[in-house]
């Protein structure tokens, strides 16, 4: 079972049916990462060059073909260079100019036709105008987010030209105790343990074959036992 099972629907997460105030028995005090400001881009880049390294496995033999890529599964996308410059005239706004940097997967085949991995970083320039809160003791950060999906690539041997998609998030970030509005704690059902029957599907099969098209027949035979087909 899980939340999605259908079980106790007044406490598990979901849309809200009905009045949205019923069920409603306390505020809370949760530790979050509040929200204050963010934007999204989409880029098409072609032609950005990067150099690669962590080859996996080892010393592949060149050339190399270009199979895919996208974002690391191991390293998270990071900011470098990052200036938050206040406007003097609008405020709570500032200029947020950063370098993204980005770390891909490349997979390739070698000249043995042996696929591996290896890993470069796409860096891109940031500047935006974000809403930026006043200076407290915890401070606010600026986080990025990223994903990345490379079409095309050609080697030169370590390193490779690549054409893109990047999707970037820049996020005026706090660690804040928000107070919300509460509907108790959650209801967490029994998990539903996995299981391969090797016979589902074929217990589900009906006993004796269908009739023929077209005829309906309640019961097989009569009292007696006699075939009604006749």
């Amino acid at each position: 079972m899980s939340f999605f099972s259908g079980v106790r629907t007044d406490y598990i997460p979901g849309p809200i049916v009905n009045n949205p105030l019923k069920g409603l028995c306390e505020k809370v005090c949760i530790q979050v990462k509040k929200v204050f400001d963010a934007c999204l881009k989409q880029q098409h880049i072609d032609g950005e060059t990067l150099t690669l390294e962590n080859f996996q496995p080892a010393n592949p033999t060149f050339p190399l073909t270009f199979v895919s890529g996208q974002s690391s599964t191991t390293i998270k996308p990071f900011l470098t260079n990052l200036v938050v410059t206040r406007f003097d005239d609008r405020p709570n706004f500032a200029r947020i100019s950063a370098t993204a940097n980005m770390p891909l997967d490349i997979v390739y085949t070698d000249a043995n036709n042996v696929q591996g991995v290896a890993q470069g970083v796409l860096t891109l320039p940031i500047d935006v105008v974000l809403f930026v809160p006043q200076p407290s003791i915890i401070p606010f950060e600026v986080e990025l987010v990223a994903s990345v999906m490379v079409a095309n690539g050609t080697f030169d041997g370590t390193s490779i030209t690549i054409e893109c998609c990047v999707l970037t998030i820049l996020k005026v970030v706090a660690e804040t105790e928000l107070l919300v509005p509460s509907y108790g704690y959650c209801h967490i059902p029994q998990c539903q343990e996995f299981s391969q029957n090797v016979c589902e599907g074929f217990f589900d099969m009906p006993l004796f074959p269908n009739t023929a098209p077209g005829v309906t027949v309640a019961n097989n035979t009569n009292n007696d036992g006699f075939n009604l087909f006749s």
